[in-house]
């Protein structure tokens, strides 16, 4: 089914998992204008909402469809009727449209979700595969709580869903229960015991509520699942959902893994701005990847052995990933080779003795001064005395 086996295709689901956080709700423009730059950043599927939930929903889906022509547009539905009648409708302009259907597996949701039976949650999933076939050619189905399930019920219902139609099959740590090597080991198992998998791609859909989003996400494409699906800026319910940007440069920076996506790397900064700021949810500084710290180095140590040799502690360029640069910042951690790059920097060549003169005024400033401004830097140097 895969012409490149290699290949992992990019699922990003910030406009409908991303936008459960409590007041980061986005406006149908926003989600369009976010959209496009999804589209421009190589992402294959855009999850653009979840139709029957609000008219608001609806209509963002609708208007998705309208705006992007490259990615899949995908919208969420229950395994019931009416959901799926409302996810058809929704994507009548899409000129890609996946329906993503599905329902729990594990017995926790089994039992106390949906009070139910094995059984009959098996022909429900069957049945609404069968039913969103009929409206759309592209179905996902997540088996919700996969993380949890029992490994045999779960291939069961795996191999039933494929049969009915599905071309995507979701496993979702839908709480972020599992570790990465239970989680690698339950994809394996799908793809060694599951006889109808070649005619589906497994999908890995984890959440972060004990840090472990990535590593699991990265375990099952290691074990096989050729769809990771994810958020920028790792945002959404709880703790948030795998960060897409972390599995796309772990996969970019560890090419012995031999897999790879269609994502233009450099325009990730660019647009994990972009939903930070639509969404009014600030990155955190020591974000891996996108971070405001990410690039920036402040021990002594450290900044000696980046401005001998970059790769000494960098494994990512920052232009990989359109961030602005690098910084060596000045705090009373820093050594000698970090004040003579800024006083360099600057336009002032200090002989060994001057720079060893400065630097004992530099600690004693820094030590009382959190940020060390360009001025300062000109007062120890200019008027050989300290400013505070």
């Amino acid at each position: 089914m895969l012409h490149d086996p290699n290949r992992v295709y990019v699922f990003d689901t910030t406009l409908r998992d991303g936008e459960q956080v409590p007041g980061c709700q986005l406006t149908t423009p926003e989600k369009i204008e976010i959209a496009r730059e999804l589209e421009a950043l190589g992402v294959d599927i855009i999850e653009a909402g979840f139709p029957v939930s609000s008219p608001g929903d609806f209509q963002s889906v609708v208007e998705i469809s309208k705006a992007v022509s490259t990615p899949t547009v995908c919208a969420l539905t229950r395994a019931n009727k009416g959901d799926i009648d409302a996810a058809i409708e929704a994507l009548k302009y899409a000129k890609h449209p996946r329906i993503h259907t599905g329902i729990g597996s594990s017995d926790m949701h089994i039992k106390h979700k949906f009070n139910s039976t094995r059984e009959e949650i098996l022909e429900r999933a069957v049945e609404a595969v069968k039913y969103a076939k009929r409206g759309v050619e592209d179905i996902e189905f997540y088996a919700e709580d996969a993380g949890r399930a029992d490994i045999h019920y779960l291939a069961k219902m795996v191999e039933a869903v494929i049969a009915a139609g599905a071309t995507v099959v979701n496993i979702p740590d839908t709480n972020g229960y599992c570790l990465p090597d239970q989680y690698g080991s339950k994809i394996r198992f799908l793809k060694e015991n599951v006889k109808n998998i070649d005619k589906a791609i497994i999908s890995v859909h984890c959440h972060n509520d004990l840090g472990l989003a990535t590593a699991n996400s990265i375990a099952g494409l290691q074990n096989g699942a050729r769809q990771v699906e994810g958020t920028i800026n790792g945002i959404g319910e709880r703790a948030g959902n795998t960060s897409m940007e972390e599995v796309v440069m772990i996969l970019k920076t560890h090419q012995s893994l031999g897999l790879h996506t269609q994502i233009k790397s450099q325009k990730i900064y660019e647009i994990s701005r972009l939903v930070s700021t639509q969404m009014r949810m600030p990155v955190q500084p020591n974000k891996a990847i996108v971070g405001g710290n990410a690039f920036a180095h402040s021990s002594g140590i450290h900044q000696d052995g980046f401005l001998k040799m970059r790769e000494n502690y960098e494994i990512i360029r920052p232009e990989d990933v359109g961030f602005p640069s690098a910084t060596i910042v000045l705090t009373a951690r820093s050594g000698r080779h970090a004040l003579k790059f800024h006083l360099e920097r600057l336009g002032f060549k200090l002989e060994k003795d001057e720079l060893a003169d400065a630097y004992h005024r530099f600690l004693t400033l820094a030590d009382g001064k959190l940020d060390i401004s360009d001025d300062d830097l000109r007062g120890l140097v200019v008027n050989q005395e300290v400013r505070g």
